[in-house]
């Protein structure tokens, strides 16, 4: 490709990996103390992102990323012909013969989302609408661990008839987050709005 034909958007990041201080040529993180802000640990991380330029060159770029600074929900955006809306919900799945919620949920996970996660909890049996029909169901409580090589470079292993784009939204925003989604026309799974209303429940009656 010549210099002259190429354009920007030829371009594409190949990859991005955690950057060390000791490997570092441009970038160093320096963590300060400033009036009405508050830098904690782990909220500014280095990267060292490999890219192909317009002209085919592989190239690489040291920059720095802000993390997270509290807990994030994965999340999914789903089309469900029953209620004719994408509907806003977390990975979920049913149970092989020979599995446990545990196991179904991690490997539900990693199909959905490209995720790799460990269990950390796993709640009582509950019934979605035990006044008219059976349904019941474990929620599973799923870290991930973003800084894990598995979870860098995702690969989801959907169903041909499954098509799902993942998302996160901060525990702490998730009520009015719910809220503004709903007036975008997604629908929200009873699952994410009772979490999110004791969520925000808490956060009113500080408990």
């Amino acid at each position: 490709m010549s210099k002259s034909s190429s354009k920007a958007s030829d371009a594409k990041v190949l990859s991005t990996t955690p950057l060390m201080v000791e490997d570092a040529r441009w970038t160093r993180l320096v963590l300060c103390a400033i009036d009405h802000l508050n830098y904690q640990k782990g909220e500014l991380t280095g990267s060292r992102t490999t890219y192909q330029d317009p002209l085919g060159k592989q190239r690489t770029w040291e920059h720095a990323e802000r993390a997270p600074s509290g807990p994030e929900l994965l999340l999914q955006k789903q089309f469900r012909p029953p209620v004719d809306k994408a509907v806003i919900e977390i990975p979920a799945g049913l149970v092989d013969v020979g599995e446990s919620a545990a196991e179904s949920a991690v490997r539900e996970l990693r199909e959905e989302t490209g995720y790799h996660g460990k269990v950390s909890e796993v709640s009582p049996i509950m019934f979605n609408d035990p006044g008219f029909c059976n349904t019941n169901l474990n929620m599973v409580h799923v870290t991930v661990d973003m800084t894990l090589p598995e979870n860098q470079n995702l690969k989801p292993e959907l169903e041909e008839n499954e098509f799902i784009e993942v998302f996160s939204l901060p525990l702490r925003d998730l009520y009015a987050e719910c809220k503004r989604l709903e007036d975008q026309d997604y629908a929200i799974d009873a699952r994410v709005g009772t979490l999110a209303e004791g969520i925000e429940l808490a956060r009113r009656w500080n408990l």
